[in-house]
């Protein structure tokens, strides 16, 4: 009988599978279990590698996503696709030490704990082999913001090795966001009734192949996962990094159109004719600019789990993109010349343009450029 199902997200490791089966081998040896490889479809061939195991052991299973990324989505797809009662996650990279799951195993079914997890920062604990002083301060940082904000008192919230039912996971995975950051801080953040937490010193290794993928994307979407669970609710996520990005494509908008009119020896304080000409032609290249740089940000931050790769990709985007706020940019344009012409002063005229233009282009964006049609 199925005892354990061991989730293990994966992007370009097709160097550490081998080996992590042959320690989850080792680490679980009298207890039944499957390991759960989730691919998002790595340009190295790491779901290839996994299925290649998988032949010759049927304990080894694949999921291969295409066009969604997410460490914390990946995580719940995996714990979502076993029948097994009990679930773990845990890096493929060897950080994380699989001699500490029949320890947590035995916690969950004798009833002694919800949750078990290994923190990097309990007593007893060490990151000496991982090398990196740096990282472990930057970790503390964000543990240390993660509990501020969530309310969540852990050593490390933000750990990535954890054990619990599956039920428990299952009861609330509707609720989840899957955004950005560690599932089991997401988890302990939403579920409502409290979980019985146990906490299990982690010696933290070294990668043992391959690169960290610890860039200024991931710190993003931690910022992004902390904001979700906190005001998400509210103002959702995904309008208001779409928002962000607008409020910073206006204030380039608004700088080229500065430039422009003082190319043209104009001022925002247009009063004739002529001048509005000016007003024209720089509303117009201050929207195609703004709307470039909207794009770009969008592609790699809004939309980063849908995320266009490769030149050709990219431009069919841009196309797709400039297509769907093309109305939006008339509107902006005609509207803000408009407001010009009986008295607005171009400063609040092209805001007003701007505003009107940015709810047009999220809602056409979000469909044919970044989602169902895109």
């Amino acid at each position: 009988m199925l005892q354990l199902a061991v989730i293990l997200p994966t992007y370009n490791e097709s160097r550490n599978i081998a080996s992590m089966v042959d320690r989850l081998d080792k680490a679980l040896a009298g207890i039944t279990w499957e390991a759960i490889f989730v691919d998002d479809n790595s340009p190295d061939g790491t779901a290839d590698v996994a299925r290649a195991i998988g032949r010759a052991d049927p304990r080894v299973r694949v999921i291969e996503r295409i066009g969604r990324r997410g460490l914390a989505s990946a995580a719940i797809e995996g714990m979502c696709a076993t029948s097994a009662p009990v679930v773990a996650v845990m890096d493929s990279d060897h950080q994380h030490d699989p001699a500490l799951l029949p320890l947590m195993l035995q916690a969950i079914t004798s009833g002694e704990c919800d949750v078990a997890y290994a923190s990097r920062f309990a007593e007893g604990a060490s990151t000496e082999a991982w090398g990196r002083p740096d990282r472990v301060k930057a970790s503390g940082l964000a543990n240390a913001i993660a509990r501020k904000v969530t309310g969540v008192q852990l050593s490390d919230p933000m750990s990535g090795f954890f054990m619990l039912p599956a039920t428990v996971l299952r009861a609330d995975a509707h609720r989840l966001s899957g955004v950005g950051f560690k599932i089991l801080l997401d988890i302990l953040a939403t579920v409502d009734a409290p979980l019985r937490v146990k906490e299990f010193p982690l010696n933290f290794a070294a990668r043992a192949e391959g690169e960290s993928k610890l860039d200024r994307t991931v710190v993003f979407e931690f910022l992004i996962g902390l904001y979700d669970k906190w005001l998400g609710r509210i103002i959702p996520t995904r309008f208001a990094l779409f928002g962000t990005v607008g409020g910073l494509g206006a204030l380039v908008h608004l700088s080229v159109l500065w430039v422009i009119l003082h190319l043209f020896g104009a001022d925002f304080a247009i009063s004739h004719y002529p001048k509005e000409a000016a007003f024209i032609v720089g509303q117009t290249v201050a929207a195609l600019t703004a709307m470039t740089f909207n794009f770009v940000l969008n592609n790699e931050l809004t939309y980063a789990d849908k995320r266009l790769r490769g030149f050709f990709p990219w431009v069919r985007g841009w196309i797709k993109f400039a297509a769907t706020c093309a109305f939006g940019m008339l509107a902006n344009i005609g509207v803000s010349t408009a407001l010009v012409r009986v008295g607005f002063h171009a400063i609040s005229a092209a805001l007003i343009g701007i505003v009107l233009a940015s709810v047009w282009n999220f809602a056409l964006s979000s469909k044919f450029v970044w989602g169902k049609y895109g």
